[in-house]
């Protein structure tokens, strides 16, 4: 590898602030889209951590709440109340295992998948109408945040939780 490929002190520094400009856009950014609301009635208003948590039960179909506590970083006992909330809106449905009836398993169900899928587009219209539908860098960036996502939740400090701004 030669000194081009490889970016010396000084790039690194040039770019601190630009990595933290990025940071504190994608915060500000998720803020707006959550301060529109929903056009359409059927779409289930979600506080932040209902939010985090049907996130992740809609990539992983089935999970226990110590996987979901640990996955979304909500303390066991906010995350109790939480799948108690998301159950009353029936987004949700737990059951015990067929394993072990102690052990308690959680999913979204059809409603919860399909609300989901709602507001990913509500959320999808109004980020593609305020970059006035420019799709011209999109794909690339999906797979560079995607990448970063992956690699913050891989090294997430253990006992951090979310339910902090």
């Amino acid at each position: 590898m030669t000194d081009v490929d490889t970016p010396g002190p000084t790039a690194q520094s040039e770019n601190r602030e630009a990595w933290a400009e990025l940071a504190d856009l994608a915060l500000r950014i998720a803020r707006e889209i959550q301060f529109r609301g929903y056009v359409d009635e059927r779409a289930v208003e979600l506080t932040s951590s209902e939010g985090v948590v049907m996130r992740f039960l809609n990539r992983e179909l089935d999970s226990t709440p110590t996987r979901i506590a640990a996955a979304t970083g909500l303390q066991p006992t906010n995350l109790s109340a939480v799948l108690r909330r998301l159950e009353k809106k029936h987004l949700i449905e737990r059951r015990a295992s067929s394993r072990d009836r102690r052990e308690v398993h959680v999913r979204a169900t059809d409603h919860g998948k399909d609300n989901y899928r709602l507001v990913r587009h509500e959320w999808g219209s109004s980020v593609a109408e305020a970059a006035d539908h420019d799709a011209t860098d999109l794909a690339p960036a999906l797979r560079h945040l995607a990448r970063v996502e992956a690699v913050l939740e891989a090294s997430r400090p253990a006992g951090a939780h979310s339910d902090r701004s």
